[in-house]
C-alpha cells in the first residue's frame, strides 16, 4: 500500500506538468517519489520508482514537445543522477541495518551467557529480573544479578559494577561466575561476600589499569531466603537497600549496615554484617540498582521508585517490574543515564511436587533449573 503513494505522485506531478502554463515547471518534483520511497523500500523498488520518475519527466517533455530541448535534457539527467543516489543511500542503510542486526544478536547472546535468567519459581519464591541497559544498542553492561538454590533456601545477588555500559562487563562477569560457586560453599553471608572480595581484588590487581587504580569497585546486595522462617538475611557491601512492599500495599525501605563495596578491602569474613528483615507469605522484596532511582526527566527529577510501586502493590513479580519498566522509560523519554537492574521476589505458599513436579534438588543453582526467562 506505501508503495501506491510515490506512485500516485509520479502520475498526479506529471499531469500537472503537462496542463500547467509553459512558464511554470513542476517537473524537478518528481524528485519526491524515489526519496518518499526509500524511506519504506529497499533499493531495488526505489530504483524502479526513480526510473519510472525519470520515465515520466520524458514523458511530459514529448508531449510538451521538449523532449529534445537542452532544459529538458538537463532535469532528466539530473533526476536520473538523484535517483542514483537515493538508490546508493538505500544500500548503504540496508548495509548497516544487517550490521546492527548482527550486532544485536550477538549482545543478547552474549546477556544470555553472561544474566543467566532466573527462575520463574524458585522453591517458595516467585521472581522475575528486568535489565535496561543504558548504552544505545546494549543489551548487557555492568548491572548484575543471580541466583542459586542451597539445601536450606535461596541465594540471590544484585550488583553495581563502578562505570556503566560495555566497559564494566569485565568485573561483572568475574563477579557472577565467583558467586554462582561460592555461593554453595560458604554458610554465612559474611563469609560469601569475603570469598568475592578476594576474587575481585585478585582480578583487579591483574587488569585494573594504572590510571584507574582504587576506584574499581562493585557494590552488591547478598540475600538468604530460607525455606523455614519468614524472614531474609542480607548483607549489604556499599550497596542500595530493597524496598519491601507488604500484602498491605505499604512500602518500606530497610535500614542496612553499611559495608564497603566489593574491591576495596573487605577481606576479613567477620567484616560485614547480617541484617535481617521479616517476609512473610504474600510480601514482595524490590531489588534494584541505582541507575533506577538517580534517573531524572527533562526537569531533573529524580524518579520517585518508593512512591510509584505503591500502585502496583498486588502485582505479581512479571508484572510489577513490566509497570515498572514502562513507567520508568516515560519518565525519562526513553532515555537512561545509567545501567537499571531490577529483581522482584514474592514468597508463596511453597508449591507440592504433583502440580509442579520436581523441585529444585539440595545444592543445584537455579541456573541449573531450565527456567523460562521473566523478560
Amino acid at each position: 500500500m506505501l508503495l501506491l503513494i510515490p506512485v500516485a505522485l509520479i502520475v498526479v506531478i506529471t499531469v500537472s506538468n503537462i496542463l500547467a502554463p509553459a512558464d511554470i515547471q513542476l517537473g524537478p518534483l518528481l524528485a519526491i517519489a524515489p526519496a518518499l520511497a526509500a524511506w519504506f523500500a529497499g533499493p531495488w523498488t526505489t530504483g524502479i520508482i526513480g526510473a519510472a520518475s525519470v520515465a515520466a519527466q520524458a514523458f511530459a517533455g514529448w508531449r510538451l514537445g521538449v523532449l529534445t530541448s537542452r532544459n529538458m535534457i538537463v532535469q532528466m539527467i539530473a533526476l536520473a543522477l538523484l535517483s542514483l543516489l537515493v538508490v546508493a543511500l538505500c544500500v548503504v542503510r540496508d548495509h548497516r541495518a544487517r550490521e546492527l542486526a548482527q550486532v544485536r544478536s550477538v549482545a543478547e547472546a552474549a546477556q544470555r551467557v553472561l544474566l543467566w535468567p532466573l527462575p520463574n519459581r524458585l522453591g517458595s519464591l516467585q521472581l522475575a529480573c528486568l535489565y535496561l541497559a543504558a548504552e544505545d544498542e546494549a543489551s548487557i553492561g555492568g548491572d548484575l544479578y543471580a541466583a542459586a538454590r542451597t539445601n536450606s533456601g535461596a541465594r540471590v545477588m544484585i550488583g553495581d559494577v563502578r562505570g556503566k555500559g560495555l566497559p564494566a562487563i569485565g568485573e561483572a562477569a568475574l563477579l557472577l561466575g565467583a558467586f554462582r560457586e561460592a555461593a554453595h560453599h560458604h554458610a554465612a553471608l559474611p563469609s560469601l561476600a569475603a570469598s568475592l572480595e578476594r576474587s575481585i581484588t585478585r582480578y583487579l590487581a591483574d587488569f585494573e589499569p594504572e590510571e584507574e587504580q582504587g576506584e574499581r569497585f562493585v557494590t552488591a546486595l547478598l540475600l538468604e531466603i530460607p525455606d523455614d522462617e519468614p524472614v531474609i538475611r542480607m548483607t549489604s557491601c556499599g550497596h542500595v537497600a530493597p524496598l519491601l512492599l507488604g500484602p498491605d500495599k505499604e512500602v518500606t525501605a530497610p535500614e542496612l549496615t553499611p559495608a564497603p563495596p566489593l574491591g576495596v578491602g573487605l577481606t576479613e569474613p567477620d567484616g560485614s554484617v547480617v541484617d535481617m528483615l521479616p517476609f512473610d507469605h504474600g510480601s514482595t522484596l524490590l531489588l534494584y540498582t541505582d541507575g533506577a532511582v538517580e534517573a531524572r526527566d527533562r526537569d531533573g527529577v529524580f524518579y520517585p521508585l518508593a512512591e510509584r510501586i505503591t500502585q502496583w502493590a498486588g502485582s505479581s513479580p512479571d508484572a510489577l517490574l513490566h509497570h515498572i519498566q514502562r513507567d520508568l522509560l516515560a519518565h525519562t523519554a526513553g532515555r537512561l543515564n545509567d545501567d537499571v537492574a531490577l529483581i522482584a521476589i514474592r514468597r508463596t505458599p511453597t508449591p507440592s511436587r504433583h502440580r509442579f513436579g520436581r523441585g529444585p534438588q539440595p545444592g543445584a543453582s537455579a541456573e541449573d533449573t531450565a527456567p523460562s526467562p521473566s523478560s
